[in-house]
């Protein structure tokens, strides 16, 4: 059996080496465009900013390697011009000789991964973009030769956020543009906002709900919709990615809406002997909604199992969490599953819960702030996603979730995981238990409501403490403190309450209180630091001389 590979990075790799792992005798064939095979693209970015020193570590392999190691037949710098399924045949380029030739094969897997958008902008051609190895080169060069002092990022996304810090790091003065209301779309807005406060304090100056217009100057200007220009000594363009779908689409095989190429439970396309993996395909999240994915995990499992199917073995692809984690200075931020806008474009009825623990128990040093957002079925008890920010836990915390989500694990049974407890780790009752508690309250029919959901005309409360009340409070609210509300409940207005304190534990008490002693209230999830993320418009806070 031939098996030929289109592109030898990430997915395509995987298949390679379990092909390899499951069939000695097999003939696999791996075609690659660029100069390098199996780097680390992730990587790219931190070596620019010289956290990764030596640019031979992005090196993970070469083709004399592969063929050393697993008898591979890896062929850089060859171009896949055509795919012909009805004879089975691949016309390939050497981009070096220029000489083309044919390659037969058996099965046929596309793993030609997605390319940066360049939209057809005046001066587009002066921004640089980051995708591969001699881009990061490229990037480099123009940083040396230029003196660059500011760059100007367009696109608040992962990469842009990832080129923005470590451009910071390498000296420069900072700009990222984001046509959105907000950077990180896979966040929610007020979960989005802990990570602009961080870019903001960092230096970096944000431009959101604009975008470009057009580059000057021989790419030393940079003009935005709104009329504003920045002068700029590198321009990186990082607004998204779209799939490689062009030898796919010429082969006939069968594209989705989202513009990736379709297939099968099996990963084969229309086309039975043509599979496709990677940031190339269209996958289905837990909405059963397809989309475009494009995360080294699923690359890499999904070219393992096709690997498996080709070698006759039964494979389950499942749907795709979109777990994801990125860093931002001295923040980490993390998702997983569904955001709250992908569940109200879908039409499911949700829940959510937000909390702001400490890292670790709070007494032990270098606790740090780590807030959680969980959405989950108010009636199956289903978990949807969650996202998670801080300086330190928030990987550990979103991977338990979404090993939780995987596992079939419910909402409140968060609260009955047994998690590894020391104080420099965590606490007794790990944020990740307290989001299941959380949720418990909510499902037990415990009112609360969300930053966005506060109306003007409740009797807002506010059972801080005084000097907490002071250094910000929600505009119009009355301060009682927690201690002294079974004293003064009956200074309360009649009506309609909504209890907050600053992150919600108090709020909570406050509600389970005040309910028995025959009040009307409900609980602001995740307290005044929540709804000053979402609606910092609607906080009164002491004018800073």
């Amino acid at each position: 059996m031939k098996v030929l590979i289109i592109g030898g990075v990430a997915g395509g790799m995987s298949a390679a080496t379990r092909l390899r792992r499951l069939n000695e005798k097999a003939e696999v064939v791996v075609i690659e465009r660029g100069p390098h095979v199996s780097f680390a693209n992730c990587g790219l970015p931190y070596h620019i900013g010289g956290t990764i020193e030596e640019r031979e570590k992005l090196l993970l392999q070469t083709p004399e390697s592969l063929h050393a190691r697993f008898n591979l037949d890896v062929r850089i710098q060859t171009e896949a011009l055509k795919v012909n399924p009805e004879e089975h045949i691949v016309v390939l380029k050497d981009l070096r000789s220029g000489k083309t030739y044919e390659e037969k094969y058996d099965r046929l897997i596309l793993s030609p991964g997605a390319s940066p958008i360049r939209p057809p902008l005046p001066g587009i051609e002066h921004a640089l973009t980051l995708r591969n190895i001699p881009d990061m080169d490229r990037i480099n060069r123009h940083l040396e030769n230029s003196r660059a002092e500011q760059a100007v990022v367009i696109g608040g996304g992962f990469i842009g956020l990832e080129m923005a810090e470590n451009l910071v790091h390498r000296g420069l003065k900072v700009h990222v543009v984001e046509a959105g209301p907000q950077v990180l779309a896979p966040l929610d807005p007020e979960m989005a906002a802990l990570v602009q406060k961080e870019v903001v304090k960092q230096g970096i100056k944000l431009h959101l709900m604009d975008a470009l217009h057009s580059i000057e100057d021989q790419g030393k200007r940079v003009v935005l919709k709104s009329g504003e220009t920045i002068p700029a000594d590198l321009i990186i363009l990082a607004i998204g990615v779209k799939p490689e779908v062009a030898l796919a689409k010429d082969a006939g095989l069968k594209l989705g809406e989202r513009g990736g190429i379709l297939e099968s439970d099996t990963l084969q396309t229309s086309d039975p002997d043509i599979y496709a993996v990677g940031d190339a395909i269209e996958k289905i999240n837990l909405a059963g909604e397809a989309g475009l994915i494009p995360l080294a995990w699923s690359a890499n499992r999904q070219g393992r199992l096709i690997a498996d199917h080709i070698s006759g073995r039964t494979i389950h692809v499942g749907h795709q969490l979109g777990t994801a984690i990125v860093k931002v200075f001295d923040l980490t931020v993390a998702t997983t599953g569904l955001n709250e806008k992908q569940l109200q474009k879908s039409g499911r009825p949700f829940a959510v819960v937000h909390t702001h623990a400490s890292s670790h128990a709070s007494y032990y040093p270098g606790a740090e702030t780590l807030s959680l957002k969980l959405l989950f079925n108010r009636t199956t008890r289903e978990i949807y996603g969650a996202q998670a920010i801080g300086k330190e836990g928030a990987d550990k915390r979103i991977d338990v979730i979404a090993t939780a989500i995987r596992g079939g694990i419910l909402a409140d049974e968060l609260s009955d995981l047994e998690l590894a407890y020391a104080p420099p780790y965590s606490s007794a009752k790990d944020p990740v238990n307290m989001l299941g508690y959380m949720a418990e309250n909510l499902l037990e029919g415990l009112p609360t409501v969300q930053w966005h959901e506060v109306n003007p005309e409740d009797i807002l409360l506010d059972v801080r403490d005084p000097h907490e009340y002071t250094r910000g409070h929600l505009r119009g609210a009355i301060n009682i403190p927690l201690n002294q509300l079974r004293s003064r409940h009956q200074e309360l207005p009649a009506g309609p309450i909504t209890a907050y304190c600053q992150v919600g534990l108090r709020g909570y008490l406050a509600t389970r209180l005040l309910r028995q002693l025959g009040h009307e209230v409900r609980n602001l999830d995740g307290g005044y630091t929540t709804f000053k993320l979402g609606r910092p418009d609607q906080v009164t806070e002491p004018v800073k001389s």
